[in-house]
């Protein structure tokens, strides 16, 4: 049974509860577990991040290059549940998580490096069309990869802090992509290396793709599924029977988890705050480049390129002291003040931007840098323990295990932000005034308008999230009591 001991906050009134040695997970598992963080988003950092070549390197219309980089995501709307409901139903003797993340981390790699092999000399309909059914068929394998990878991390541990412990490790491996990220541009345009910025896309994306074939399979080789075996039988007892062929049944099964999982109102907000947090990081990611290069630099891109380059790999490095920070903070002050700390601070960062990004001292660009830092690092170190909590609530009140439908509902909300703000990026760009043609000659209600979305955009988005999480409702005491009642009804830890 579980340690029951409490510990007294009295700094800020709070019961902790201990955590059980068999409830701790060996650092060597959270390490291989975080291997999953980094390839996940390397190929998200890469899949936004690359999309400038369109624009730069093609000619490409931006708002053509937005939709580009929001209609394969808004397939995830169907084949992200639809593999969450897989995962969480597969009877395997290797588990219902571990196949999936080997095949899709495979898969995903080779798919990501064939995508960029980009043929000379197109048109821009072809350039389009050819990006897009690629960039499906590359979403298609992520989502394998991806959502079983994330169900499995719901599940390595009962424990309420040990949960955000994990959380904080795998997010701190994933920062690791972020180091690199930043200079991908500056990458792509050598001249010593390549001969354009397209051939530089087409040798980096081979890079990425042989890194997270080799990386993302290692999770599905070392890590062991918790649950698996009640969460099978679980489902078989309590799911509504269905008369009819299988295809018919498992739809049934299909439909009833993700009414269920939609009827969670503190998963609800947790999405919500999710969406909004990371819609604006994202929007000022594939935004920030244009201020960067046409404001500050007045048009110079490699110098806009490697100041980008230096203010986020300092942004990313500030994140694994903000990981450290925000794990400590959530299991002692508790999740929620620990998420209005990280993503309070990140609002200053965005606010100071439009003080910092000066022509006359461009180095300035990088103080806001270790602020923004909060935002993201905060996001993903606690908002995961918490739904990891909701799904222990969920079993509560239905019987069933859904790690993977919560999970593939919850990044398909992070995918959707992803692609809402890479095509309202393209759009506002347009809706600037941004004429690529004009150069460092941009107008300056042009330039006033990039800088006001830049910085105040996401500082309005964070604020709407920090009110959406005021009320979430499972405490630490509320997770305790759940873990309690459910232990006591399967006879068993």
């Amino acid at each position: 049974m579980i340690d029951s001991a409490v510990n007294v906050d009295h700094d800020v009134g709070m019961e902790h509860y201990a955590t059980s040695p068999a409830d701790r997970i060996p650092v060597h598992q959270k390490l291989i577990y975080g291997l999953g963080a980094f390839v996940n988003n390397l190929l998200a950092a890469a899949s936004g991040g690359m999309m400038i070549v369109l624009n730069l390197g093609l000619g490409m219309n931006p708002a053509l290059v937005g939709l580009l980089g929001a209609i394969p995501r808004l397939t995830d709307a169907f084949t992200d549940p639809v593999m969450g409901y897989i995962s969480d139903n597969t009877r395997s003797r290797w588990g219902r998580r571990r196949p999936y993340i080997f095949a899709g981390a495979i898969a995903s790699g080779l798919t990501f490096a064939l995508l960029w092999q980009l043929p000379d000399a197109r048109s821009e309909t072809f350039y389009f069309w050819y990006f897009l059914i690629g960039s499906i068929i590359f979403y298609l394998a992520y989502t394998v990869f991806a959502t079983p990878w994330v169900a499995m991390g719901y599940e390595l541990t009962p424990d309420y802090h040990e949960r955000t412990r994990l959380m904080g490790v795998q997010n701190f491996m994933g920062q690791l992509a972020y180091i690199v990220a930043p200079w991908f541009l500056l990458f792509m345009q050598s001249e010593a290396i390549f001969d354009n910025m397209v051939d530089g896309a087409a040798g980096l994306a081979v890079i990425i793709g042989i890194a997270v074939a080799v990386v993302g399979v290692l999770p599905a080789l070392f890590l062991k599924e918790r649950f698996r075996d009640l969460a099978v039988e679980e489902a078989r007892e309590h799911r509504p029977a269905v008369a009819g062929s299988a295809l018919m049944r498992n739809l049934a099964g299909f439909f009833h988890g993700c009414a269920l999982t939609l009827r969670s109102r503190p998963f609800l907000k947790l999405c919500l705050a999710t969406f909004l947090v990371f819609n604006g990081f994202m929007l000022v990611a594939a935004f920030q480049s244009y201020v960067v290069i046409y404001y500050v630099f007045g048009g110079d891109v490699a110098r806009g390129a490697e100041y980008s380059g230096w203010a986020g790999t300092a942004q990313s490095i500030a994140t694994f002291g903000v990981i450290a920070l925000v794990t400590w903070m959530g299991t002692r002050i508790g999740k929620k003040r620990a998420f209005y700390v990280a993503i309070g601070v990140s609002m200053v960062g965005y606010a100071l931007k439009w003080v910092c990004y000066d022509p006359e001292i461009p180095w300035l660009l990088v103080l806001p840098a270790p602020l923004l830092a909060f935002g993201l690092g905060g996001l993903f170190t606690i908002m995961p323990s918490m739904i990891a909590d909701v799904v222990d609530q969920d079993e509560l009140e239905t019987h069933e295990r859904r790690e993977g439908m919560y999970g593939s509902i919850f990044w398909w909300v992070v995918k959707l932000g992803m692609a809402a703000a890479i095509a309202a990026s393209g759009f506002l760009l347009n809706f600037t005034g941004f004429d690529v043609a004009l150069g460092g000659n941009q107008s300056a209600y042009t330039i006033t308008m990039m800088r006001l979305c830049d910085a105040f955009l996401p500082f309005v988005t964070s604020g709407i999230a920090i009110w959406a999480i005021a009320t979430f409702s499972i405490t630490e005491q509320r997770a305790h009591e759940v873990r309690l009642e459910l232990e006591a009804r399967r006879g068993k830890v």
